[in-house]
């Protein structure tokens, strides 16, 4: 029981309400006059019970419609009776399954109905008049608080990617989609499970009567629904930054680095702007300036260009190479035809074609496979030996170390690779394969980060557009930190004996 107060203390509170509410309403069995009231009692005992409901939303929505669905049966019913008193009697024989005989249906029919009215006014006065519980407040907690869960998923997604994070088993709750207490994979969850949550609390939100800071008719509760939504579609690609995390195919720690200090601004960048965005949700207030999105944006063009500078790091340039070298072919024999048919008398020149002058990346020139394939084709090593450019390349890169020989060495921070079928010995084909898919598992991830900050504009948008319908309150600025640090226990005291 103490555990389930302190889980929400509004529980017990309702409880009590509830009791309070059925206590008062049992009085009414005690009453001698008049003698309607008091047998018929137990109506306005059954609707407190079903009337009342944990928000005053659900107590009005259920209110009203027992009370018009009553009204409707009760006028039905004596409408029925006064028809059939009115057309007589019949000679064909009626069978009766079952009847309740009362001594006059109007009167009865009117005592229940004002028993019922009776119940469901107790109901909704110690509602409303005893800790009133506001399912629209509750909307507008609720959607202020996935900001933040969000936000810290973002940044741990960001940050565990570029420590190389690694589960040495996913938890099957993780795999099942259940509540887990993983704290990367709980904050985006909770967004996405609240959407059922959200929908049931707009229906009772709309039914709610002018309350609090919500003073307008019509408030426009579904427009906090809608910006809900917006932060579910930005937490779909959180969702999917933690799937590259668990992913069984990773990218190098040496490839990590390169991009680090800009996917680590664009994730810290992105948090902020949801805390931002959370805050004045809570607060209800406008946005202090409309440039809030111009640091993250300004965060992801710079990972852009990282990305277009870097982007040989992204692929497996051994293809390049096979279809260089294919081009280079074509190119042979079409001067070599060209000549022939020019000069036919004179001698064919050898003609060499220079077809490396493209640079490896590193998960393939750390790949010892690899190396071994390079070495043994000839073609490759002339390639590479004649290129100075691909040689200053591979000097200047820090992630491709070279050994005594000048030949280059794998890296001791590049794991172990394994076949993906375990009866088949390890090939250099589904090694490049691999190669291939862990290069472009950063690729994936790099892109997945930018569109996280291309979704951050609808999420603006709804906030905007909420803001204005629901008028929020102008920014005010806050005062700067130094005065708030003088306003101290000290500084009170003083005003206080006027020092």
């Amino acid at each position: 029981m103490w555990a389930f107060a302190r889980k929400d203390p509004r529980k017990p509170v309702f409880a009590a309400k509830v009791a309070v509410a059925l206590a008062l309403i049992t009085l009414l069995v005690f009453l001698r006059e008049p003698n309607d009231i008091a047998s018929h009692s137990v109506w306005a005992i059954l609707t407190v019970v079903v009337v009342f409901e944990f928000s005053i939303g659900a107590t009005l929505s259920k209110g009203l419609n027992r009370g018009l669905g009553t009204l409707i049966a009760g006028g039905l019913a004596l409408a029925v009776a006064e028809l059939a008193a009115q057309i007589g009697k019949y000679d064909a024989v009626i069978l009766i399954v079952s009847t309740f005989v009362v001594g006059e249906f109007t009167a009865t029919a009117i005592s229940r109905f004002v028993l019922i009215a009776i119940g469901a006014a107790v109901s909704l006065t110690i509602n409303i008049g005893i800790h009133p519980i506001w399912a629209g407040e509750d909307l507008h907690k609720l959607v202020a608080k996935t900001f933040s869960g969000v936000a810290k998923s973002l940044e741990g997604c960001v940050d565990g990617y570029l420590s190389c994070m690694e589960y040495e088993r996913i938890p099957s709750k993780i795999l099942t989609y259940q509540a887990s207490d993983d704290p990367l994979y709980s904050g985006y969850r909770a967004a996405v499970e609240a959407s059922v949550q959200e929908e049931a609390l707009l229906g009772f939100a709309i039914w709610e009567p002018p309350h609090g800071p919500y003073k307008m008719m019509k408030y426009p509760w579904k427009n906090y629904t809608k910006v809900g939504g917006a932060l579910r579609h930005c937490s779909f690609a959180v969702m999917a930054l933690h799937g590259c995390i668990l992913s069984e195919i990773q990218a190098p720690p040496e490839s990590r680095k390169v991009f680090c200090a800009e996917l680590h601004r664009v994730g810290e960048e992105g948090a902020k702007v949801l805390r931002e965005l959370g805050q004045r949700v809570k607060t209800m207030t406008k946005l202090s300036s409309p440039n809030i999105l111009s640091e993250v944006h300004l965060a992801a063009e710079e990972l852009q260009k990282k990305i277009d500078e870097k982007s040989y790091l992204l692929v497996n340039t051994e293809r390049w190479e096979v279809i260089l070298r294919h081009d280079g072919t074509s190119q042979i024999q079409d001067s070599s035809n060209a000549a022939d048919n020019e000069n036919k008398d004179e001698p064919p020149e050898h003609t060499a074609v220079n077809i490396g002058s493209v640079h490896k990346s590193t998960s393939f020139a750390s790949n010892p496979l690899l190396n071994r394939a390079d070495s043994s084709n000839p073609f490759l090593s002339r390639a590479h030996s004649s290129n100075p450019f691909l040689s200053r390349v591979d000097s200047s890169n820090p992630f491709l170390a070279r050994n005594d020989s000048g030949s280059l060495k794998p890296q001791s921070s590049w794991p172990a690779r394994q076949s993906f079928h375990s009866n088949l010995p390890f090939e250099g084909v589904e090694s490049r394969t691999y190669e291939s898919a862990s290069a472009l598992s950063l690729a994936t991830f790099a892109s997945l980060l930018i569109e996280f900050v291309a979704r951050l504009q609808n999420l603006v948008d709804a906030f905007d557009e909420l803001s204005d319908k629901a008028n929020f309150k102008d920014p005010v600025e806050e005062p700067a930190a130094i005065s708030r640090e003088r306003c101290g226990f000290l500084l009170r005291i003083r005003k206080f004996l006027r020092l």
